[in-house]
């Protein structure tokens, strides 16, 4: 009798079928620790967000009665969304609805339950993970009359390099991009990849919402650069920390 190949004994490790692979790579994490510790971290956003004293400007007449009759997608970057919820509540009230579109991994998980305590919905995808699903997430979401809320650096940076999703979202449905602008009187800055901004309590914070940006469909490589570059650089116009000699 010949020995048994070590490869098919019952304990050996069998090689994932390619639809496991696609599942794995297509999945949407949620785990206990994300739901719990996510929620938490928006209501520490919450209330934090309470002792602020905020400067909001509307340059783009969103918070103005039948001023922004259409959705519209706002851009911000990664680390300054502590304090945009709050701000775009201020603003807007109950008269709008938003989305926020976060990765598919258990942080971007944590990040909408965080925006959950605000009443935002959440789009799950990333362009590593079912970016595809997320970009027709969102577009149903513009289409049934919800904003939409991404930050184009994110989930992981590089920090204020605008990945090309949201131009490609914006050009496909025809739906003005609002930049979103803050500035922080005295604030702590982590030491994350973004450098992530959490403004002290009581001190004074300034949200500018934009002029609304409008990208022409184009099928041209070099046209669609020009216009990613073009509203990266009006998103790149509001922050106070930038250093070019850093970027990429």
């Amino acid at each position: 009798m010949s020995a048994r190949d070590p490869s098919e004994t019952d304990h050996a490790p069998r090689a994932p079928t390619h639809a496991a692979r696609a599942r794995n790579r297509h999945e949407i994490r949620e785990n206990r620790k994300a739901i719990v510790f996510g929620t938490l971290i928006g209501w520490v956003m919450r209330l934090g967000s309470a002792t602020l004293r905020f400067d909001i400007e509307d340059r783009c007449g969103i918070g103005q009665p039948g001023g922004f009759p259409q959705p519209v997608i706002y851009a911000l970057w990664h680390n300054r969304f502590f304090t945009v919820p709050s701000a775009w509540r201020t603003l807007c009230g109950n008269s709008r609805q938003s989305v926020i579109l976060s990765s598919a991994s258990n942080d971007g998980a944590m990040v909408a339950r965080a925006m959950a305590v605000f009443g935002f919905g959440a789009v799950r995808g990333s362009s590593s993970r079912r970016g595809v699903a997320a970009l027709v997430g969102m577009k149903r979401a513009l289409r049934d009359g919800f904003d939409v809320c991404i930050t184009p650096d994110g989930p992981r940076g590089p920090r204020y390099v605008f990945h090309p999703g949201m131009v490609k979202l914006a050009a496909a449905t025809r739906t003005p991009i609002i930049p979103i602008h803050v500035r922080f009187a005295s604030a702590w800055r982590l030491n994350t990849w973004d450098r992530f901004v959490i403004p002290k309590p009581f001190s004074r914070v300034h949200v500018i919402f934009d002029h609304p940006l409008t990208v022409a469909p184009t099928a041209e490589a070099a046209a669609f650069e020009a216009e990613r570059q073009r509203i990266e650089a009006a998103l790149r116009s509001g922050v106070d920390d930038l250093d070019p000699d850093a970027l990429p």
